[in-house]
């Protein structure tokens, strides 16, 4: 297994479907952090505050253990937020965690 960062960017005026699709993308995270797969997760916030609001987020990132790349892009683009029409788009790169050691 090798980690896997994957960025999704929203789509513009997409907050309420992020919101109404967010417990069925949660859901998957939970089973990833349950299998021991998940390193961090969350989004980015489209102004620099906790809690934006209105004003949404920009998109997400992801940091996870996969078989192989192919893995991670298919686990990326099955992703609720995708269907959903949240994320305009998904890249899936290969990461390597140095710190914290």
């Amino acid at each position: 297994m090798s980690l896997y960062a994957i960025i999704g960017e929203d789509a513009p005026d997409s907050l309420d479907q992020r919101l109404a699709t967010r417990p069925a993308h949660l859901a998957r995270l939970d089973d990833l952090q349950r299998d021991g797969r998940l390193l961090l997760a969350g989004p980015f916030p489209a102004i620099d505050c906790p809690n934006p609001g209105p004003a949404g987020f920009s998109g997400s990132l992801i940091v996870a253990e996969f078989g192989s790349l192919e893995a991670a892009q298919a686990w990326a683009d099955a992703d609720p937020y995708v269907a959903a029409g949240v994320f305009a788009q998904i890249a899936v790169k290969p990461f390597r965690k140095v710190l914290p050691a």
